[in-house]
């Protein structure tokens, strides 16, 4: 299963490797591909995982998730 993250305030490759490192730390999260021009990241499941421990996952280190899809 995959989820495709709309996420704000990234801005370099740094943030980009904020939000993959965030998100592989996840319990469930098998791989991330972060695209920093669409501002999005792919998220790979290999178990389920709720929307809410992901969007923790990226607020806790400082952006914000516009969407989940």
């Amino acid at each position: 299963m995959e989820k495709t993250m709309k996420i704000e305030g990234m801005h370099c490759k740094n943030c980009a490797a904020s939000v993959t490192k965030a998100l592989e730390a996840v319990d469930g999260v098998s791989a991330v591909a972060v695209n920093l021009d669409a501002k999005e990241a792919v998220v790979t499941l290999a178990a389920a995982v709720d929307d809410t421990v992901l969007r923790e996952a990226i607020d806790d280190i400082g952006f914000d998730v516009v969407e989940i899809a």
